[in-house]
């Protein structure tokens, strides 16, 4: 297991989680799923309103959280290789746009997109 960022560690090639949460991401946000947790949630509501015993109500809200747990790690990773995809081509146009400077004047442009070219890596 590595702790790199999961932008970074695609470039040896997508893996095993990486495949997994891609495909999570385009079940999870089509109609389908929107469905099933809008049922899940009338369950719920279902369960409460019909005064079943304790132990359905808390079988019914487990399902929830488990669910919530795992759409919020699929969210954070969706969320972290969109953050380093827009970073680098930040960097690209920044690098472009340093090579269409003339190098005879470097002026402050310059001086500042070099500054800010690999500036998410001191964050």
């Amino acid at each position: 297991m590595t702790l790199r960022h999961p932008s970074e560690r695609s470039r040896e090639g997508r893996g095993r989680f990486e495949r997994f949460a891609e495909a999570a991401s385009n079940l999870t946000s089509s109609p389908l799923f929107y469905i099933f947790c809008v049922l899940l949630v009338l369950a719920f509501a279902a369960v409460h309103a019909a005064g079943l015993s304790l132990e359905w109500q808390i079988l019914v809200g487990d399902v929830m959280t488990a669910l919530n747990l795992l759409l919020l790690t699929l969210l954070k990773n969706a969320e972290r290789r969109a953050e380093h995809a827009v970073q680098r081509k930040l960097n690209a146009i920044a690098t472009a746009l340093l090579r269409q400077i003339d190098e005879r004047d470097p002026g402050d442009a310059r001086t500042a997109l070099e500054e800010a070219i690999g500036m998410e890596e001191e964050v």
